[in-house]
C-alpha cells in the first residue's frame, strides 16, 4: 500500500484555500518554494495537474477541485477524530446550559446531574426546567432532554436515552366504588383524567387482548396540563388514566394505584438527548450524555 504523504495534502488544501504559495507558506511556517515542491510531488505522484500557475493567480483544475473537497473531508474527519481523543482525556469544566422537561427533568434526570455536578467540581451547571421546546442555538443551551419526535433539524445531534412505557392505571378505591373497565368501550362508563392542552387531548396507546396496539382518544372528564397533577387526581380516585410508569412507579408498587385492561406496557415516547452539532462533543457535553445512557440502560429503574 502507498504510503500517503499528508503534508503535501496539507500543502495542497492550504494553497487552494490562501490562493497562492507564499500565504500557503506563511499559514504553515515553511518556505514559497517547500509548499510549491510539495504540492509538485503530489501531483507526479498522483499524475495529474491538480492547480493551475501563473505570475499573478493560482487556481485549481477540474481535479484539482474534486481532490480539494477530497481532501477537507478527510482532514477533518482526522481532527475529529483527534478531538475526540483529546475529549475523553479531559475534565469536565466550565458552564454547562441544560434544558429539562419539568417532571420528567425533576424526577428522573435532575439525580443524574447533581451525581455529574458532585464529581466535577470545576463543572458549573446552570439547569432550565420547562415544558416549552426551546431553540438550542438561539438560546444559548448546550444540552437538552427532549420527549417525542424530533425535529428534523440539520443543526442539531441527537442521542436517544430511553423509551417511555405507560399504562392505563386507577386507583383501587375508585375501582371499588365504579367496577373495573373490562374493554374500552367500557372507558365510556368511567370517569377519565386526559392529558391535554390547548383544548386538545392527548391519545392514548392501548394494547388489546389480542395483542395488536390501538391509538384511543379518551373522552375525558378532567384535563390537566401537566402529568404531576394527573397521578395526583388518579390518587385521590378521580378516575382512570395513561401514566408513565416513571411517574406511576411508586403508586403501583405500593398499591395506591392498579393497572387496568392490560398488565402489558405501552411504549409511548422516545426520550432524546439534543445539543447542536459540533465536530466533536465537548467533554461536559459527553459525560452528562453517557451517564444518562447508562442511568436509564439499567435494567428496570422504572418497573412497576
Amino acid at each position: 500500500m502507498e504510503t500517503i504523504d499528508l503534508q503535501g495534502i496539507v500543502a495542497f488544501v492550504q494553497a487552494v484555500e490562501a490562493g497562492s504559495f507564499t500565504s500557503a507558506g506563511e499559514r504553515l511556517h515553511v518556505t514559497k518554494s517547500a509548499v510549491g515542491k510539495s504540492i509538485a510531488q503530489l501531483e507526479q505522484r498522483l499524475g495529474v495537474r491538480l492547480l493551475n500557475r501563473t505570475t499573478r493567480s493560482l487556481n485549481p483544475t477540474s481535479e484539482g477541485i474534486s481532490y480539494y473537497e477530497a481532501c477537507v473531508r478527510a482532514l477533518g474527519e482526522i481532527e475529529a477524530a483527534q478531538s475526540l481523543l483529546a475529549s475523553r482525556r479531559q475534565t469536565p469544566s466550565g458552564r454547562l446550559r441544560i434544558d429539562v422537561p419539568l417532571a420528567f427533568g425533576r424526577r428522573c434526570v435532575a439525580p443524574v446531574l447533581f451525581e455529574i455536578s458532585r464529581r466535577f467540581p470545576d463543572l458549573m451547571m446552570e439547569i432550565s426546567f420547562n415544558d416549552r421546546r426551546v431553540d438550542l442555538i438561539e438560546e444559548g443551551i448546550d444540552l437538552a432532554i427532549r420527549m417525542g419526535d424530533l425535529d428534523d433539524s440539520l443543526s442539531l445531534a441527537a442521542r436517544r436515552i430511553y423509551a417511555q412505557r405507560s399504562a392505563i392505571c386507577a386507583a383501587p378505591a375508585y375501582l371499588a366504588r365504579h367496577g373495573r373497565p373490562r374493554s374500552v368501550e367500557d372507558l365510556a362508563n368511567h370517569s377519565v383524567i386526559g392529558y391535554g392542552r390547548e383544548g386538545v387531548v392527548r391519545p392514548w396507546i392501548i394494547r388489546h387482548a389480542d395483542g395488536h396496539l390501538a391509538t384511543f382518544v379518551p373522552k375525558a372528564r378532567l384535563v390537566l396540563g401537566h402529568g404531576e397533577p394527573m397521578l395526583d387526581a388518579a390518587l385521590a380516585g378521580c378516575g382512570v388514566t395513561f401514566l408513565p410508569t416513571w411517574l406511576a412507579a411508586d403508586g403501583l408498587k405500593c398499591g395506591d394505584l392498579e393497572m387496568v385492561l392490560s398488565d402489558c406496557l405501552v411504549e409511548n415516547i422516545v426520550v432524546h438527548a439534543v445539543w447542536p452539532v459540533t465536530r466533536a462533543l465537548t467533554p461536559k457535553v459527553r459525560v452528562v450524555v453517557d451517564a444518562l445512557v447508562e442511568h436509564f440502560s439499567a435494567p428496570a429503574w422504572d418497573a412497576a
